[in-house]
């Protein structure tokens, strides 16, 4: 049996996340979507900035 690494994947990850986010605001209003990105943004900052 072979030992295979498996190398990452950058591309299947955005699709992965695409759809994910895609069916997040698929219900959304306009205006909820851009309040979801603003609130996810604000989320990511804070993380970033922590590290």
């Amino acid at each position: 049996m072979k030992n295979k690494k498996e190398k990452f994947d950058a591309v299947k990850l955005m699709r992965n996340l695409r759809e994910m986010v895609n069916k997040e605001i698929s219900n959304l209003t306009p205006e909820q979507v851009v309040e979801y990105f603003k609130k996810h943004r604000l989320q990511s900052e804070k993380e970033m900035a922590g590290r």
